[in-house]
Order: structure tokens, then C-alpha cells, then sequence
């Protein structure tokens, strides 16, 4: 009311389980979102993510050893059509929370926030502490540097591996193993990862290890047998071709 927004609508959603209840309850979560933008027909969507949030999400990053896009956390701008915006990205949390103070905004904390079954919670009440403690009061800030930096690299990579898919696959989507193998290997993990998931496999159960997994088909071939993969993806070698399809 104080801020004059209309409607306000409060959504209750059912959490799965599928890729543990963190990840469930953050699709359930923006499959809300998403629904009530379309039924407002709204042009954006404003999360309250701040640089806090940040240097968790790249902490988790580096703990799954998943590489620069992990580490490179949250975008300003994401989702389809650039929908998700993330204004307080560059603010911490605590200034976040003394704006709403001084404008006597109330600050509603998620319970689960504090709970140490969640990783991101024991990590937030735990890790950076522990590491402020032990670096110095700086650790969120060069993290979300760190992330910024590596979403550049990132973007870079991401094109240029756009660009080579072009050259490496054939009229009837198989890869040229050759092609694939004369790539930098940043370059090409990023090409069989974007031919997983135009295959199927979902982006959530997408590891870095299954991309070895199927580099390896490349760069270290021994007459291996086909991959299985998440979303029921199989990757084969035939010859000189990788070819990847939904079983």
C-alpha cells in the first residue's frame, strides 16, 4: 500500500523434488513468477538478489567445479526476453536492508534462510564468515568482481563456441569429431554442452562431469560404449562423427 503498487497478490506453489529441494523450489518459485507476469501482461520481472547473494551463488560455483559460468553467479538482466531484472545487484545486503528502514519498509526474512540443512544457508551463516574472518571484510565484493569478470569471459566463449557448432555439424546434427578436436577445449566443452541440451538433457542436471564424459569421446577415444546422460541423452561415437539424441 505504502508503495502505491496494485495488485498485490500473494501465490502459494508446490515444491517437487526433482534436483533436490533447493533447486525445486527455486523452478517452483519462477514458474510463479512467470505465470503472473503473463497473466499482467508484465514487461519485467524485479528480483531483490543483492551482491550478497552473489558471492554465495559463486561459492557454490567453485564448490560444483562446473567452470566460468558458474563462477560468473547471477546476470543483471536473464531469462526469456531478458524478463528476470536484478536491480540491487551491485548492493550489499545490509544497505539493502537500512533503505527499507529508513523508508519504513518492513523486511520479511525467509525462514529457510536461516535453516542448516540448506547449503546456501550454512553457507551464508558459516563459509563467508569464516572466510571474512580469515581474509578480511572485502570477500563479497572481489567475489562479485570475480563474477562479472568471469560472465565477460563467458560471453566470449559462449560466442565463439556458437560460431564453431556451425562449422562442426553435419546436415543431420552429428558433430565432426575433428572439427571438435582441433577446438580449445573451453570452446568445445561449450559446443557438446549446447548439443545436450538441444538433445533433451535439462541444464539443471547438466554437469561438468558429464561433459567430460563426452569430451572424452573426443579427445581420448578407446572404441568407448555410448553415454547415458540426464534426460535420457545418449552420446555415441561413430566413426568420425558424435552423434547425440534423446533415446
Amino acid at each position: 500500500t505504502a508503495l502505491r503498487l496494485t495488485p498485490v497478490e500473494a501465490v502459494a506453489v508446490d515444491v517437487g523434488r526433482a534436483g533436490g529441494p533447493e533447486a525445486a523450489a527455486r523452478e517452483a518459485r519462477y514458474a510463479a513468477l512467470d505465470a503472473v507476469a503473463e497473466r499482467h501482461g508484465a514487461a519485467a520481472i524485479l528480483l531483490g538478489h543483492t551482491r550478497d547473494d552473489q558471492a554465495e551463488t559463486v561459492l557454490l560455483g567453485l564448490a560444483r567445479g562446473s567452470g566460468t559460468r558458474s563462477l560468473s553467479g547471477m546476470a543483471e538482466t536473464s531469462g526469456p526476453g531478458g524478463r528476470y531484472r536484478r536491480p540491487f545487484l551491485r548492493i550489499d545486503r545490509q544497505t539493502a536492508r537500512k533503505a527499507c528502514m529508513v523508508q519504513s519498509l518492513p523486511v520479511w526474512d525467509d525462514p529457510h534462510n536461516t535453516d542448516p540443512a540448506y547449503t546456501r544457508s550454512r553457507l551464508r551463516h558459516e563459509g563467508l564468515p569464516a572466510l571474512e574472518k580469515s581474509l578480511g571484510k572485502g570477500v563479497v565484493e572481489a567475489l562479485a568482481r570475480t563474477a562479472q569478470l568471469s560472465r565477460d569471459d563467458a560471453d566470449a566463449l559462449d560466442a565463439w563456441a556458437a560460431r564453431a557448432a556451425g562449422t562442426v555439424r553435419d546436415a543431420h546434427g552429428a558433430l565432426d569429431c575433428a572439427g571438435l578436436y582441433a577446438l580449445p577445449a573451453a570452446v568445445r566443452r561449450r559446443v557438446l554442452r549446447s548439443a545436450l541440451l538441444d538433445a533433451g538433457a535439462p541444464g539443471g542436471a547438466l554437469f561438468a562431469a558429464h561433459i567430460e564424459e563426452v569430451d572424452r569421446l573426443i579427445t581420448a577415444w578407446r572404441g568407448q560404449r555410448a553415454l547415458n546422460l540426464p534426460g535420457k541423452v545418449e552420446a555415441r561415437r561413430l566413426g568420425g562423427r558424435l552423434v547425440i539424441r534423446q533415446g
